[in-house]
């Protein structure tokens, strides 16, 4: 419906041609509030009195863009500012924004774009709350044009929205909400170390290569290196902290290449990695659970089998040591000279190797309590006895004149 000069404006209070609409089924009719005028001096619409180039809240839009946009709210001022607008907009095409946010509406912003809805919000199209059902004597049940719910909170801040707090951009309960969810989210912290040039970019997949990388970080500024790993990530250095400062606040959470979306993070520094490497190395192992149904640790050996696995008689403890075959009146080594040269060893004389026996003379027994040694690299080993008569008998099964295999020489004498 269209109604020439039905209603005064919200906002200047001059008439203006009113239209109203219903958006759908089950929906509220909904009406121009202000005027063409004062809605082109803030490029908002003239319902819901929302940006139309990114559906914010005014106070949002000029705090993002830094426009302190002082509109006079006087009557007699109000007026002649109007009237100035009036012909600043005969002037120009009509459509594009006029007065201070000539130029402005399409300045880029990073909380804009986060911000900014991009669906449509059919919401706001709802029917209002029957004031009836809420006392409880609304007698049209399904026939009611009107919302059967509860009200929100009276105490909760959007419940107190008025159209020229919204207009003029100052106390708006929904603004406040939607900067206080930018301020909440997840921002990209530069590294005090000032060394640090290298951006990390991950979740390369099989389509975003060196190539796309280069060409999209080339605008920031000179690049010195493009890495680009068998893990789907790459890591980007520039010249300068400038530069990837500059890239690092243009990409993080926005960085679209090949219709997959990229995750940018700031290189490690140098110091960082050193600082973690570190606390790996000390950090304690955390103690374990015993798992149940394990037989128990084995008790020790009692102290006289400690490394007597042969069961050997103790050895008298020998005296003072004693080299072998030195000839009386020379002095014994001192306790200085390595351990391969003290003690009971034969091989030795003096700190110097003896030649090695002669062919079939046998090496004398060690002391008790000493291992044999082994004889040194390219030494022969010693030859076997040769044993006369019988081999000896050390147990009574191996006896062969006991089956009567052989036969004893007592027997054969007799």
């Amino acid at each position: 419906m269209k109604e020439k000069f039905g209603k005064e404006c919200k906002i200047c209070a001059r008439p203006f041609t009113v239209f109203k609409w219903c958006p759908g089924a089950r929906m509220r009719f909904k009406k121009t509030e202000v005027c063409q005028t004062c809605s082109k001096m803030k490029n908002v619409c003239q319902t819901c009195l929302l940006d139309l180039e990114y559906g914010l809240p005014v106070q949002v839009r000029d705090a993002a863009l830094k426009i302190q946009d002082n509109m006079p709210k006087s009557d007699v001022n109000k007026e002649y500012y109007t009237q100035s607008i009036e012909r600043e907009i005969a002037n120009s095409d009509g459509i594009t924004p006029v007065g201070a946010l000539a130029g402005k509406a399409q300045t880029p912003s990073d909380m804009l774009l986060k911000l900014a809805r991009t669906t449509p919000y059919y919401t706001r199209n709802r029917p209002h709350i029957c004031s009836f059902w809420v006392k409880g004597e609304c007698r049209r049940g399904q026939e009611c044009p009107y919302r059967h719910e509860k009200p929100t909170d009276p105490d909760d801040p959007l419940a107190d929205q008025n159209i020229k707090d919204r207009f003029y951009g100052m106390n708006d309960p929904v603004a406040h909400k939607l900067m206080n969810r930018y301020s909440s989210m997840p921002k990209l912290e530069a590294p005090d170390d000032k060394s640090v040039t290298t951006l990390y970019v991950g979740g390369l997949g099989d389509k975003v290569g060196e190539k796309d990388l280069r060409d999209f970080f080339y605008q920031f500024g000179e690049i010195r290196s493009i890495n680009v790993s068998k893990q789907q990530c790459a890591f980007v250095q520039f010249t300068t902290r400038a530069c990837a400062e500059a890239a690092a606040e243009k990409s993080f959470n926005k960085l679209i290449l090949n219709g997959r979306r990229l995750n940018v993070k700031w290189g490690r520094s140098q110091g960082q990695l050193a600082a973690a490497g570190k606390t790996e190395d000390v950090r304690p192992v955390a103690a374990l659970e015993p798992v149940p149904g394990l037989p128990q640790a084995l008790p020790m050996p009692p102290e006289e089998l400690t490394n007597n696995y042969f069961n050997l008689p103790a050895a008298p403890s020998p005296g003072p040591p004693q080299m072998f075959g030195l000839p009386p009146g020379i002095p014994q080594p001192p306790r200085g000279f390595p351990p391969m040269m003290r003690g009971p060893n034969p091989m030795f004389l003096g700190g110097m190797l003896r030649p090695p026996p002669p062919p079939g003379l046998r090496m004398p027994p060690p002391p008790p309590g000493v291992l044999p040694m082994r004889p040194p690299p390219g030494m022969p080993p010693p030859p076997k006895p040769q044993l006369r008569g019988p081999a000896p008998v050390h147990y009574p099964s191996q006896d062969p004149t006991r089956m009567g295999a052989v036969q004893s020489t007592s027997s054969a004498s007799d």
